[in-house]
């Protein structure tokens, strides 16, 4: 049986995307980050499934797609701990994203990384 090892994302500037990420989801590199790769694991948790995907972010010259067809959800319990992340995230560097398709009710922010990734933050307390 197959299990997902990690998520990949594409980055411009590998340190930069490391300080980011390390910094909103509490993960640490598994190994000596490299100018060109990089695996972060949750911190506490090492690289086992339980303790979290891993997340890996490799040099890309790609642009950044506007409209990603893979992207990121992060899970906050309640509307307030949402808003509340998502400012965290903003002093971290990340930028709000002016979505098209958000629906009138949406449960979930648009938000862009260091690198432009897009990736959302969700209120997982509606249900």
């Amino acid at each position: 049986m197959l299990r997902i090892g990690s998520v990949v994302m594409g980055v411009s500037d590998v340190p930069r995307a490391t300080a980011f990420w390390t910094a909103a989801l509490g993960y640490v590199p598994l190994e000596e980050t490299e100018d060109d790769w990089v695996v972060l694991v949750p911190e506490k948790g090492g690289a086992g499934a339980a303790a979290g995907p891993q997340l890996a972010l490799g040099l890309s010259e790609t642009p950044v797609q506007e409209h990603p067809r893979i992207h990121l959800d992060l899970y906050a319990g309640d509307a307030a701990a949402q808003a509340a992340e998502v400012e965290r995230l903003i002093g971290l560097g990340a930028q709000r994203v002016e979505w098209d398709a958000y629906p009138p009710d949406a449960d979930f922010v648009v938000l862009a990384d260091t690198e432009g990734n897009r990736f959302c933050v969700i209120d997982t307390g509606r249900g």
